[in-house]
């Protein structure tokens, strides 16, 4: 058995796979897209050779072909010494990552109701490693796990006490792998250990979450039950008034519809009529599409309004930090979204923000800058990685 680490991440129609060595550097990934359509494809990174799936191919199916694909072309010489999954909800049933086993599958079954769209990929991701790989130990990585720490003030909604009590009704925030990350990586930058670190950690990307690290642990968070609540997404409205229900059913328009299209057809691609995609967008802005300005607008200012928001958990903060495809990549979101914050004493440069943070350790805050703003890659990856490794004991602690 090779000193080997498995990531694997199913979507509702994708997978990525990576694995990394003993020393948690990455040696390969892979990608499957468009399952259970009759133009599936994966591919792995790099390799210009597609790796064939037939129409319709499931998610069973195309792990069983990207796992070939690994061994094929040698990257996978052996079976690997731990697995990691990537687990979207664990409801309250889990505050860390924990070695898979029956409970765990059973748990994990339960939350399926507050993940419709996630957890019964990641349960099938789980079930065919297992079949692959039988006697390697396997490890679920939560992304509602790092907001176990909120306190009742932050996860409660204002109803019922018993929707709490006997249905699980609370916040419980999302992209913790990735928060956590920042929350290290953060306090590295800085010079400080996490414990001591205080930052608001933007996630953007197609799912966007802004969260609130207090002293290395997470204390609020922008996503609630489910992944729909918070920030404008890629194709999710992120907030809207509950009410939206009510008056869509008097035009005719069902529940259920009205759940899809919020979580499918909204957001930046609802506002623009054209894209999901951050470039696209600014593209299409800049040459006169005046939806699609728009839509950036809402964007940014919708995530003003929730750093503001997130400085009322805090007594001091060390940075605001910006993550994920958007977050790392447009300066253009940033630089607007940090021009409604003035009164707060946010203040970037120009230059540092152009750069990504790449010129200058990650900073791009001005001189006049009453706080740090950072951007830092995120790596859920590794972050499953190294939790697969130090629960099977394949390697040292994370």
């Amino acid at each position: 058995m090779e000193d080997t680490v498995l990531v694997v991440n199913c979507g509702s129609s994708s997978i990525k796979l990576a694995l990394f060595d003993g020393k948690h550097q990455k040696l390969a990934s892979a990608l499957a897209e468009r399952l259970s359509q009759n133009d599936a494809f994966a591919h792995i990174d790099g390799d210009q050779q597609s790796i064939p799936l037939k129409p319709g191919a499931t998610h069973d199916e195309a792990l069983d072909a990207m796992v070939g694909a690994f061994r094929d072309r040698k990257v996978m010489a052996s079976l690997p010494a731990a697995i990691g999954h990537r687990v979207v909800h664990g409801g309250e049933a889990f505050r860390e990552a924990v070695l898979i086993d029956d409970g765990v599958v059973s748990a994990i079954e339960d939350c399926a109701g507050l993940a419709p769209l996630h957890n019964p990929v990641n349960l099938a991701g789980i079930r065919a490693t297992l079949a692959l790989f039988p006697g390697v130990p396997q490890a679920a990585v939560f992304d509602t796990a790092f907001h176990q720490t909120l306190p009742k003030r932050a996860f409660l909604y204002a109803v019922p006490e018993a929707w709490y009590r006997n249905w699980g009704v609370r916040r419980y925030g999302f992209h913790g792998t990735s928060h956590a990350f920042m929350a290290v990586e953060a306090a590295r930058l800085l010079g400080r250990t996490p414990a001591t670190t205080s930052v608001i950690s933007a996630h953007l990307g197609n799912g966007c979450s802004i969260t609130a690290i207090r002293d290395g642990i997470s204390v609020d968070t922008s996503m609630g039950l489910t992944p729909l609540e918070g920030l404008v997404m890629g194709t999710r409205s992120g907030d809207v008034d509950p009410g939206l229900f009510d008056f869509l059913r008097s035009k005719g328009v069902p529940a259920d519809e009205v759940h899809r299209v919020l979580n499918q057809e909204s957001g930046l691609l609802g506002l623009s009529g054209q894209t999901n995609d951050m470039r696209s967008l600014c593209e299409l802005a800049d040459h006169g599409h005046e939806p699609s300005q728009t839509a950036i607008d809402v964007f940014c200012f919708r995530l003003a309004r929730y750093i503001g928001a997130m400085m009322a958990s805090f007594r001091y903060l060390d940075a605001l930090v910006f993550t994920g495809g958007i977050g790392e990549n447009s300066a253009r979101v940033r630089q607007e979204t940090i021009s409604h914050l003035h009164l707060m004493g946010f203040e970037l440069s120009e230059e540092l923000n152009k750069h990504h943070g790449e010129i200058s350790d990650g900073r791009i805050e001005s001189a006049d800058s009453r706080f740090p703003v950072l951007v830092i890659p995120t790596n859920e990856e590794l972050v499953i990685a190294r939790e697969a490794s130090r629960l099977a004991g394949a390697a040292g602690p994370a």
